[in-house]
């Protein structure tokens, strides 16, 4: 009785310094050599010994008994354990197959049509079938099936004019000649307007752990909170970028004073030889093709720098091929994410400070002039505007001459 005291006392020394090093396969065998070694009564010393289970150290004794060493690498025989679920359930990953796939061609009655397609709710609907499964098995099987998590893309652009491809090959033509010919090529449009306030700006930014900018809970605009209206003018030949922020409303008259700006600013200086100016837009908006306001000013303009502009507007639908989208408003997007716009002081810093590895460097001013909607332009105010449509869809693209000055 003595002997077993201290033989256990020894042996549970002795497991306690070597377990950490050892896997499953080794720690039985070490306890079974352990227990052949005491003989009878062996198996349960080295049981309170180790904590082992009593059929653990058996199976030890079996492998040690049999001689067999296992295959490199491996802690169990083959065959060992519990039965891959899609053995068991041979069915399993068609079940899942056709849940998602009845989902993705837009079946109606598809019961995840109108639920969050989590994998919980996978599963769920999964068991429903008799098709028991975890949530983090289910994320396996979607894996194996080439599923993955993925967002909205937006491609669709609705009708296509006949003409969209035809309108972006005469866009490209006049591009690269005036580009080669030195003169002046601006794309423009105005960003998507922002509240001034402690309001919510999507996006993330490094902060210390459990200390988030706190806005805002609601964010319904109503007419005494302020707005930001940021209208870009992109240097498409300099990458370079003009924002003007507008505090009143964004109209044809608005969009020109912007162009206006840039021109005073940076345009002239750049471009002293410049005889023309030519506009990449899209179809709609503060400068879209219909908009008279937007002709009569560019007349303004044009008569005051002597300099015909011309304008190329891009078909219905595909206003994100203008280059202002994705070489400038895109950057300023992420530069600003998850930084509340608290007043117009910081919309003006964060867009000045925006740059890119490929050297795109970004001006922005504050507009805070009125411009007021509504304003009326008749059909003569129409015919004084010296325009004259190119001869492939004038409606899209046309330029605007300086007309004589008055005697």
């Amino acid at each position: 009785m003595l002997l077993a005291v201290g033989s256990l006392a020894e042996l549970t020394a002795k497991f306690r310094a070597v377990w950490p090093l050892l896997d499953e396969r080794m720690r039985r065998v070490v306890a079974a050599n352990d227990a052949l070694a005491f003989g009878y009564g062996g198996v349960s010393l080295v049981h309170r010994a180790c904590g082992l289970s009593r059929n653990a150290i058996a199976r030890g004794i079996e492998e040690i008994e049999a001689g067999e060493a296992p295959e490199p690498g491996r802690v169990r025989r083959p065959g060992a354990g519990r039965m891959p679920l899609t053995e068991a359930d041979p069915r399993l990953m068609a079940a899942v197959d056709r849940l998602l796939d009845d989902q993705t061609r837009g079946d109606p009655m598809s019961p995840l049509r109108w639920t969050c397609k989590s994998t919980r709710t996978i599963a769920q609907e999964l068991s429903h079938r008799r098709h028991p499964i975890s949530h983090t098995k289910v994320a396996q099987l979607l894996h194996a099936l080439d599923y993955s998590l993925q967002s909205n893309r937006k491609t669709e652009e609705g009708r296509d004019h006949p003409d969209r491809d035809a309108q972006f090959r005469h866009i490209n033509a006049v591009v690269k000649r005036c580009l080669v010919q030195g003169w002046p090529v601006v794309s423009v449009d105005t960003k998507k307007k922002e509240l001034i306030g402690n309001f919510e700006n999507r996006g993330q930014q490094w902060r210390r752990a459990q200390q988030p900018e706190r806005v805002r809970t609601h964010d319904f605009p109503t007419p005494d909170v302020p707005r930001a209206y940021p209208y870009g003018v992109y240097d498409i030949g300099r990458n370079t970028g003009f924002v003007t922020i507008g505090t009143d409303h964004d109209t044809g008259e608005f969009a020109v004073a912007s162009i206006r700006g840039w021109w005073r600013a940076e345009g002239r200086r750049l471009y002293p030889a410049a005889a023309r100016i030519v506009i990449t837009a899209d179809g709609g908006g503060s400068n879209g093709w219909r908009l008279r306001l937007w002709k009569l000013a560019l007349q303004i303009f044009a008569d005051e720098i002597g300099v015909p502009v011309s304008v190329c507007h891009f078909p219905p639908g595909t206003s994100k091929w203008n280059k202002i989208e994705h070489r400038l408003f895109s950057f300023i997007s992420s530069n600003w994410r998850g930084e509340p716009l608290r007043d117009y002081e910081t919309i003006v810093k964060l867009i000045a400070r925006t740059t890119t590895a490929t050297g795109l460097t970004v001006t922005c001013r504050l507009d805070r002039r009125r411009y007021p909607t509504g304003r009326r332009v008749t059909t003569e105010d129409m015919r004084r505007i010296n325009l004259q449509p190119d001869r492939f869809h004038g409606e899209w693209n046309y330029s605007i001459r300086p007309r004589a000055p008055r005697p």
